[in-house]
């Protein structure tokens, strides 16, 4: 079965209005109606615009036939419907008193896509489809994921206007965050994707959801990353501190002679969840700057007597 382009039968491009579409259509039909051309290939013309104009010149059918697309890559040949497409569409028969030929000579091609089903079923229906899904991105704070969160979207969606054209509308969706959310997880709305037609269901929207970059924690999956600043005799010394948390202040044992770099696992206090994750405290050794004459003398004096190399182990 041949793949037919019925925008370029028409000499139409694919944003063309209704009102273009049905005069591209009659200026066809006037110089390809068999009582006025008698030339080889004008029957099949006019009938092949009859054709195109019988999809395209109805709203439904025109917005069924996008979904196709241009299928440039088939060449016009070798085309099959989409899986599922008869389960999905069903059309009433071709508008009558347009003044093109009998539906009877269509194409294979429309017989297959627009008429399948409607025959045998002895029926005449609005087509119906279902909406497509529809997916989005939606960036959230590292608060969200902790405590949960509603919010209201704005997103611009395609839909038909009245003359048959896609354009592009704003639409608000109230989306509620579920607590302990990951990165990259989907948050589903049902029912908020594109609408149906003919009374067909509307899509789903997929949420997919991102963190807006953090000042102090960095996420890996449902742990939590956080550089702890200690100075040099917590360190060395070891002592409990305070560090932020994103559920709250905590306090760390620091261990002695702790090492720059070194990762202090607080269980549990990572993205709740079934499964919590774990907050990593990664030491970072924050030296007092020596402005004052006594902060250089103790600085002076630290050289003195711990005789310490940092550079002891470095290979040569």
């Amino acid at each position: 079965m041949d793949y037919k382009d019925y925008y370029k039968t028409l000499g139409v491009d694919r944003t063309a209005t209704q009102d273009e579409i049905k005069k591209a259509y009659r200026k066809l039909a006037r110089k390809y109606h068999p009582d006025v051309n008698s030339d080889g290939g004008a029957d099949a013309r006019f009938k092949e615009a009859g054709e195109a104009f019988a999809v395209l010149g109805d709203a439904e059918k025109r917005a069924a036939y996008d979904e196709l697309g241009a299928e440039p890559q088939r060449g016009g040949q070798g085309f099959r419907p989409p899986p599922n497409w008869e389960q999905s569409h069903q059309f009433s028969d071709p508008p009558q008193g347009a003044g093109g030929p009998d539906d009877a000579a269509f194409s294979d091609f429309f017989e297959n896509l627009f008429r399948s089903g409607s025959r045998a079923e002895g029926q005449s229906s609005r087509m119906q489809a279902a909406g497509r899904d529809q997916h989005a991105r939606v960036t959230l704070d590292i608060g969200d994921a902790f405590n949960g969160a509603s919010r209201v979207l704005t997103m611009r969606v395609p839909e038909m206007d009245d003359a048959g054209r896609l354009v592009l509308k704003d639409r608000s969706v109230s989306v509620k965050i579920p607590k302990g959310v990951r990165e990259g997880q989907h948050i589903r709305l049902k029912g908020k994707g594109s609408p149906g037609m003919g009374g067909g269901p509307a899509g789903d929207l997929f949420l997919e959801v991102a963190f807006a970059p953090h000042p102090t924690y960095r996420i890996d999956g449902r742990d939590i990353y956080v550089d702890l600043p200690v100075a040099p005799w917590e360190a060395a010394l070891g002592g409990k501190v305070v560090m932020p948390t994103p559920g709250g202040e905590v306090g760390i044992t620091i261990p002695k002679n702790a090492r720059a770099g070194q990762k202090l696992r607080l269980k549990g206090r990572g993205l709740p969840g079934k499964s919590a994750g774990d907050l990593y405290a990664v030491l970072k050794i924050v030296n007092p700057p020596a402005t004052t004459d006594a902060g250089r003398t103790l600085y002076e004096q630290m050289a003195k007597e711990m005789s310490f190399d940092p550079r002891k182990n470095m290979e040569t």
